[in-house]
């Protein structure tokens, strides 16, 4: 484990490993960099890259500074690209998406960008999250209900069926892993906030976003995310779309899928 100190002087851990150019993986809600799945594909990346695999800020090994704000998680970025040496491609799945999107509109120095199922609703017929779930999150977790704040998040944001809680209580350590990150999810939530109301993304909003960008989605994810690749991939001026059985996000990342899709387009 390496760290690295961001602006506001807060410790990010982070893992080294493989050569080659840098990609940096930004993980969304629930993950860190010890996520089974993100170090799969981690693994898959190294031959070809040397991969910058890190806890976001509150998660894992990484400090965390009060008041959060997404200018922070942007800088947290900024430091690992100034630890790789200046530039680096980056990937982005789920909330880690949006970040990365942040990132890229602040003007890092990303070379290639991938976003990978950013979870915007920008389709009026799909479902969307209560309007007020960015305050009800918080809410939840600064009244310490970490369990009461896992449980809505996954039942009335994501959309997961009932019975998959239960199944996470009976899931050795799955549950208290959980709980030990709730605290964040309000970060993820203030990353979407404003981009969930089934309304089109603004055409203008992200045209500093110039660099190279892949736009992942999988057909068997929900078609809130399906719609919110499409049109990411549309408003961005340098942007392709790739859909592909198997980036879903919503199972167990098929990492044997995901990181060939990215081998080729960080390799292009």
């Amino acid at each position: 484990m390496h760290t690295v100190t961001s602006k506001d002087g807060t410790k990010i851990a982070y893992d080294k490993a493989g050569k080659g150019p840098a990609v940096i993986l930004v993980a969304g809600a629930f993950s860190y960099r010890k996520f089974a799945a993100t170090l799969q594909i981690s693994k898959l990346l190294e031959p070809h890259f040397t991969v910058y695999n890190y806890d976001r800020r509150g998660r894992g090994d990484s400090g965390d500074t009060m008041p959060y704000a997404i200018k922070r998680e942007i800088e947290d970025i900024q430091a690992l690209i100034d630890v790789a040496g200046g530039s680096a491609h980056v990937w982005g799945l789920s909330s880690g998406a949006a970040l990365a999107l942040y990132a890229a509109a602040s003007g890092l120095n990303i070379t290639k960008l991938a976003l990978h199922e950013p979870p915007f609703v920008v389709d009026p017929s799909d479902r969307r999250p209560p309007a007020d779930f960015t305050a009800h999150v918080t809410d939840l977790i600064a009244n310490d209900k970490r369990g009461e704040a896992v449980k809505y998040f996954m039942r009335d944001v994501m959309g997961a069926p009932g019975f998959v809680i239960p199944m996470m209580h009976l899931m050795p350590g799955m549950w208290s892993k959980l709980t030990s990150i709730a605290h964040t999810l309000p970060y993820d939530a203030q990353l979407v906030d404003g981009y969930q109301t089934g309304k089109p993304l603004p055409t203008t909003l992200w045209n500093s976003v110039t660099m190279p960008t892949l736009v992942m989605a999988g057909p068997e994810s929900p078609p809130l995310l399906v719609h919110a690749a499409e049109a990411v991939a549309k408003v961005l001026p340098n942007a392709e779309l790739k859909m592909k059985k198997g980036l879903g996000h919503t199972k167990q990342l098929a990492a044997k899928i995901i990181a060939p899709v990215l081998i080729e387009f960080f390799e292009a």
